[in-house]
């Protein structure tokens, strides 16, 4: 029991921002899987009896309008809630990158897509949702939980280093004032 109770405690930090970026994947998933739906089939539910909808021989196009508002959400999300402690890069930095790789997880979630439609020629509801929001949706998120902890949420910062440079002198006689308690020392 002391074993798995050791390897939690190393990886507890990770087991944290693996389920922080589920449950920030899930709201995407919340606003890319009506779109898509609405978009293709006429039916933002998937219940009842499907139709054609605005993009009904365009699934990959859909698959982009909706991922593409999903991306939003989900960098909110990922930014200030999962990787929140994180060092900030710069916005215009960490939003390009994000982008850049959600594109490369769309990529894969479209290329299951259009193989199930254009190879395996399924043209329903419920082959596109499978293949685009299960399939092609799990490797994806797979590929965005490594790159964005590798390329765009990097290092964490350590306390300590944290208050190390917020501690840090800014002149000789702000260096002597903290080390002796003494009134700083004129140059």
């Amino acid at each position: 029991m002391k074993i798995v109770t050791k390897l939690y405690h190393q990886v507890e930090h990770l087991v944290h921002e693996a389920a922080k970026f589920g449950l920030v994947g899930l709201l995407g998933l919340i606003v890319d899987l009506p779109i898509y739906n609405w978009l293709v089939f006429d039916n933002p539910l998937v219940f009842g009896t499907p139709g054609d909808g605005v993009f009904h021989h365009k699934p990959l196009t859909a698959k982009f309008i909706s991922v593409t508002a999903a991306t939003v959400a989900t960098y909110l999300g990922n930014r200030h809630w999962t990787w929140r402690h994180r060092e900030r890069t710069g916005l215009h930095r960490e939003y390009v990158l994000f982008f850049v790789l959600n594109g490369i997880g769309l990529l894969i979630a479209a290329g299951c897509l259009g193989f199930s439609r254009y190879v395996l020629d399924l043209h329903n509801a419920l082959a596109d949702n499978i293949s685009a929001n299960v399939i092609g949706l799990g490797l994806g998120t797979l590929f965005r939980f490594w790159s964005y902890r590798k390329f765009v949420f990097k290092e964490e910062i350590a306390l300590d280093e944290a208050e190390h440079h917020a501690k840090t002198p800014d002149s000789p006689a702000t260096l002597d004032a903290e080390n002796t308690g003494d009134l700083p020392a004129i140059r």
